[in-house]
């Protein structure tokens, strides 16, 4: 297991579980920001629930269809 190959997986592997923990450490940092937002904004519970419902009324298209804008004259 002296081979240079060997020596590389080697190397790569620790590099991995190097990678794997920082990953893992930044997870923690990201909860335990959410953590505090949650305590933070506890109270805005219900407005922020309401807020997709009201972005997707918004997406809807009007339920009229829009007049043109100008003179417009009906020849028959």
């Amino acid at each position: 297991m002296n081979s240079t190959r060997a020596v590389e997986m080697g190397v790569l592997v620790v590099r991995a579980f190097v990678r794997l923990r920082e990953l893992l450490a930044s997870n923690k940092a990201l909860a335990e920001k959410l953590d505090d937002l949650e305590r933070k904004y506890q109270h805005h519970d219900k407005a922020i629930a309401a807020m997709p419902t009201a972005i997707r009324e918004l997406m809807k298209p009007p339920a009229t269809k829009r007049r043109g804008i100008g003179f417009t004259a009906k020849v028959d």
